[in-house]
């Protein structure tokens, strides 16, 4: 019989969804709720003003992720691995620990954003929902392994649509914005929010973490080999890594910028000024953009939260315990990797232990996100280091267009953090 035209779509599809991984997972990670709060504070801030910054970031994030992807997948090791081999031990262990240190400070404001979002579902004390939060996402991440636990992360990226949803809800005036859409006056406050935003979207525990899982699914498939080893399979792994991490980061920034706004049309249209959390920003929505619009933004806050905590945790996992020369894999048991889950439930537990501590949130996540700004710059000029050495990546040294945006991107990320300062 023939195949109905429904039919192939539907084989399409679901190729296409097996064909995403560590790209869509990395991409929609970026839209944690620390994020959330960052994308909302500025919306509400400056309006329409930093719109553009959603769509100038997409590039640069998909160049500096598939560089990373293809640094894993070339040498089978992960980012740490590979920068100890070509730079100095105390850069690699200073950069590994502010990644470690942000990542923990990124941790606590994530948590606590989802104990805060539950309990306004609930009624519950939001401090004891986080660490129900927290001890769920670390019991998946230690008793699961990796080739079952990675398609849970990949389902949960479906909670991002609740963002666009949310906008949908509310009503956004399309006419309005492009008729009165413009840039925000350069000032110390538009500089102060452009390095958040580029920071929480250009993040350095991303790299880290789609590296790593492009190792993890490496190892999953006893077929596989590095494409060191296996040169033939480079075409094919690299038409993959080109889709997932597109697909992802395109995700990850539409998102974003439905996100902010949202912030832009209801809060600040409403005279709102200022927000703490990505909390702050769903409760105000409820008198002002009415209640579904309100609890479809707090499910978003949750829903992305247990997405990002696993890659937040998991990161700083990787990072360290390459550094320090063990084994580390989400697929090996506690026995096999001991010091790879000590650290991930070491940086679990501290980032839930600071939303104990009487903490501004807003301060733990806004100056996180303009901190990742300035770190991601060393990062990416390692990285690029990494991707350029013929000694790590033989004859998959990187070159041609992919090269070009890496520098590019390495060079946009250091003069908005030099503007900064000045």
């Amino acid at each position: 019989m023939p195949t109905s035209a429904a039919s192939v779509g539907a084989a399409r599809t679901r190729g296409v969804w097996r064909r995403l991984g560590a790209g869509l997972v990395t991409g929609a990670a970026d839209d944690d709720p620390s994020g959330v709060a960052t994308y909302s504070q500025v919306g509400t801030q400056l309006g329409y003003g930093m719109l553009w910054t959603t769509v100038a970031t997409v590039p640069l994030m998909i160049g500096i992720q598939t560089i990373c992807a293809h640094i894993a997948r070339v040498t089978g090791m992960g980012l740490t691995a590979n920068l100890v081999r070509i730079l100095p031990r105390g850069v690699v262990v200073g950069l590994v620990a502010l990644l470690v240190v942000n990542n923990v400070v990124n941790l606590a404001a994530d948590i606590g954003a989802m104990g805060d979002a539950l309990a306004m579902l609930t009624g519950g004390h939001p401090r004891y929902l986080a660490l129900l939060c927290a001890t769920v996402s670390l019991l998946l991440e230690v008793f699961i392994p990796f080739r079952q636990y990675a398609p849970i992360l990949k389902l949960l990226t479906m909670s991002l649509l609740a963002y666009v949803l949310t906008a949908c809800v509310v009503g956004i005036p399309w006419r309005d914005l492009l008729a009165h859409w413009r840039p925000a006056q350069w000032n110390h406050q538009t500089l102060v929010a452009l390095t958040a935003v580029f920071g929480t979207t250009v993040s350095p525990y991303l790299f880290f973490w789609q590296a790593a899982q492009e190792v993890e699914t490496e190892r999953a498939d006893p077929d596989a080999r590095s494409l060191l080893s296996a040169p033939e399979d480079a075409p094919e792994e690299f038409r993959r890594i080109r889709v997932d991490t597109d697909l992802g980061m395109i995700y990850s920034n539409a998102v974003a910028f439905f996100i902010m706004l949202t912030a832009a049309v209801v809060l600040h249209g409403a005279g709102v000024t200022s927000i703490e959390t990505s909390a702050d920003a769903a409760r105000a929505l409820d008198p002002l953009g009415g209640h579904l619009a309100s609890t479809l933004f707090t499910l978003g806050i949750v829903g992305t939260g247990m997405l990002a905590v696993p890659v937040l945790a998991g990161s700083a996992a990787y990072a360290l315990s390459e550094w320090l020369g063990q084994e580390g894999s989400l697929e090996s048991t506690v026995h096999q990797a001991r010091t790879f889950y000590a650290i991930l439930a070491v940086a679990t537990a501290l980032g839930t232990l600071l939303t104990f501590l009487p903490v501004a949130p807003f301060r733990l996540l806004f100056w996180s996100a303009v901190i990742n700004g300035v770190v991601a710059v060393p990062l990416m000029g390692a990285i690029m280091l990494a991707a350029s050495s013929s000694a790590l990546m033989g004859p998959f040294v990187l070159k041609g267009s992919l090269h070009v945006v890496g520098w590019i991107a390495t060079g946009v990320m250091a003069l908005v953090a030099l503007g900064l300062f000045l």
